[in-house]
């Protein structure tokens, strides 16, 4: 397949790249300015818009299941209004929001970062409904995703988890999903990196490898930038994962992305 790019949609007010989110200080969804967003990336070239309501960067406080579903509501509706045959993406590790979501607006992608561990009626919810699913690895729970975790060799610690996720996606009729390495979660830089430089390993599952490290911290800390200044650098590391198997870019930057497809 050849490389599509998603562009990044965040309704929070903490995510940590500023222009990515689309939530007022009133927590209300501005959702003119999500649409004409949605709409500048599509025209950019992204091939998949992905749309969460979970801020997941350290020291964030995840919403409920209520609270999350009121942000995310409204920017669905509107985003599927405007553009109706856009592939849209929802970063949500619920099956409750799932199920709305496809109720509210139809067929979606899942992007699930704990890959069904924070609710087990995540996997059968997907399954049952015939949803691609981007599983991602990671370590802990929602409360402990970002603490430091020491790998004797990180490389062989994801292989390790994608071939038991394999088992259990079988185990739920799903039949299309994504791996996605999961840098800068559970890994601190220096592992997410050494996971970058080894992401070949990877390809033994033969299934599409999304890799979201867009202005992340591997990219700008090393160099003591902050997430604003780092977009030469989240193009270099990104066309390195590319070059080692990447088929999907989860960016904030589309139009700087989409070069990366003629290699």
């Amino acid at each position: 397949m050849g490389l599509k790019i998603m562009g990044i949609v965040n309704v929070t007010a903490d995510s940590f790249y500023p222009p990515s989110r689309f939530l007022d200080a009133r927590g209300h969804t501005r959702t003119d300015e999500l649409v004409d967003r949605v709409g500048g990336m599509l025209d950019e070239g992204a091939d998949i818009i992905d749309i969460g309501a979970v801020s997941t960067r350290p020291g964030s406080i995840i919403p409920d299941e209520q609270e999350e579903w009121r942000r995310l509501k409204p920017a669905l509706k509107a985003v599927r209004s405007a553009f109706p045959s856009a592939a849209i993406s929802i970063d949500t590790f619920r099956a409750g929001i799932v199920g709305r979501a496809v109720d509210e607006i139809g067929t979606v992608i899942v992007n699930d970062i704990f890959a069904g561990k924070a609710d087990e009626n995540m996997l059968p919810a997907v399954g049952r409904l015939g949803l691609s699913y981007v599983a991602m690895h990671i370590q802990g729970t929602p409360a402990s995703m970002h603490d430091n975790y020491v790998y004797e060799d990180v490389t062989a610690a994801v292989v390790k988890y994608f071939r038991d996720f394999s088992l259990k996606a079988a185990e739920n009729g799903i039949k299309d999903w994504i791996l996605d390495p999961g840098f800068g979660f559970s890994k601190n830089v220096s592992q997410s990196l050494e996971l970058l430089h080894s992401m070949e390993a990877l390809k033994v599952f033969n299934r599409p490898i999304l890799v979201g490290i867009s202005r992340k911290r591997m990219t700008y800390q090393p160099k003591g930038l902050s997430p604003e200044k780092a977009l030469e650098e989240t193009l270099t590391l990104q066309r390195e994962a590319v070059e080692r198997g990447a088929t999907i870019l989860r960016v904030h930057d589309v139009t700087a992305a989409t070069k990366l497809k003629t290699i």
